[in-house]
């Protein structure tokens, strides 16, 4: 036996258990992905059964659409008081905890026989779905090498693109065929799915420090997470003020028919799918570039689908165009963000987590304005302002600290 012989086996053990840890932490990041999937599929259901929610609650639409927006609202304020609430207890157990959340308030939701039961069971689905939002790219920073963070995070921001695309179908199919309740017990089947992954997967997360109002105060000093915040509001709700009334434009502009409309709405969630991926891997090179090629490629749908939309063939490269677009605004998001704050991930997570659910509350809203008022295309126009204004900002802001702070192990 030569002297190289055990050097080489102790090499190859060595390899064996790094591949090992390295399947572990990817195992990890898709348990957290497969967490957000359940959380927004959730937070999404009421659109689609909102008619037969309604009837059987003896409910108006509009009432019970206030299932969504209560959701967004309180995700908005639970993120922060979660993160700073949080205290020495490990991460892992916190996540458990939120998606127990979870799964409770589809069970309260399902078994609802109130608007009053079901609102507070959206407001549940609202602390949790902020909570855990709040904290993935805290815990992902801490799972994976600090060069794999993008795709880390690109493939949590996946969980959302997917949810977009089957949220609609799935709810549909079961109200369907079992009644709305059924909707939101198979959502907590999901929910609980995917807390077994995560039981399995994670690894034990000590606590690093406490997080708490002067973590937030640091996060909001530092010019980089406002930057990201402010961006990640005016493009967000640009998006949300157009696309929450995409359908009425759809229907009245090009004259879909349902079936075209579904079809052009599915092109939409795929097109996500592949933007995300896309927005991932240039992000990994330069966050900001990415942030403000999807808001201006936002821009360049909306713009389109004003000028061109009256044709059958026009809304749907607009459409998917913009679900290509808006797929890559999340990972954006959330890489600038992790290369900006990685020491202080929790707070900074917590504040865009928060960002975003304001602005899909305030897109929405002035959407709705203008739809009232202007007509289908006021939305879509908006939207193609916000997006330019959002974008042009992410180019002027984040390039100019990207280019006097070049990154390092993943910080800028």
């Amino acid at each position: 036996m030569t002297g190289e012989s055990p050097c080489a086996c102790d090499t190859g053990a060595h390899q064996a258990i790094r591949q090992s840890e390295r399947n572990a932490a990817w195992l990890a990041i898709f348990s957290l992905a497969f967490g957000i999937f359940g959380l927004v599929t959730a937070e999404l259901l009421p659109v689609s059964i909102l008619t037969p929610i309604a009837n059987d609650l003896g409910a108006s639409k509009g009432a019970i659409g206030q299932a969504v927006t209560t959701t967004g609202l309180v995700a908005a304020i639970s993120g922060p008081i979660v993160v700073t609430g949080m205290g020495a207890i490990d991460r892992r157990t916190i996540i458990s905890g939120l998606m127990l959340l979870m799964i409770g308030s589809c069970i309260l939701a399902g078994t609802a026989t109130s608007v009053t039961v079901l609102l507070l069971a959206r407001a549940m689905l609202g602390v949790a779905l902020g909570g855990f939002y709040g904290l993935t790219t805290a815990v992902a920073l801490r799972i994976v090498p600090s060069a794999e963070v993008p795709r880390a995070i690109s493939m949590i921001a996946m969980g959302v693109s997917l949810a977009i695309v089957f949220a609609a179908p799935l709810a549909v199919a079961i109200g369907e065929l079992l009644g709305w309740r059924a909707t939101f017990l198979s959502v907590a089947c999901i929910g609980a799915a995917s807390l077994l992954v995560q039981l399995v997967a994670l690894p034990r997360l000590p606590a690093s420090g406490g997080t708490d109002v002067a973590a937030f105060r640091t996060a909001l000093s530092r010019r980089g997470v406002l930057i990201g915040i402010v961006a990640s509001i005016i493009i967000v709700s640009g998006h949300f003020a157009g696309f929450t009334f995409i359908r009425p434009f759809l229907e009245i502009v090009p004259r879909l028919s349902f079936g075209s409309l579904s079809m052009a709405l599915f092109a939409f969630g795929i097109a996500g799918i592949a933007g995300n991926m896309a927005a991932g891997a240039l992000a990994a090179r330069s966050p900001a570039s990415a942030f403000a090629a999807s808001a201006l490629f936002i821009t360049l749908a909306a713009t389109f689908l004003i000028l061109f939309g009256r044709s059958t063939a026009g809304a749907f490269a607009a459409t998917a165009l913009w679900g290509f677009a808006f797929g890559g605004v999340p990972v954006a998001a959330s890489i600038w963000n992790a290369r900006i704050a990685p020491d202080i991930a929790e707070p900074a997570g917590a504040l865009l987590a928060s960002a975003f659910q304001i602005a899909i509350a305030g897109g929405a809203l002035f959407g709705g304005i203008l739809i009232d008022t202007v007509g289908p295309e006021g939305p879509i126009a908006l939207a193609a302002a916000a997006t330019l204004i959002g974008g042009a900002f992410m180019v002027v802001n984040g390039r100019a600290i990207e280019t006097r702070h070049p990154h390092k192990d993943n910080s800028l």
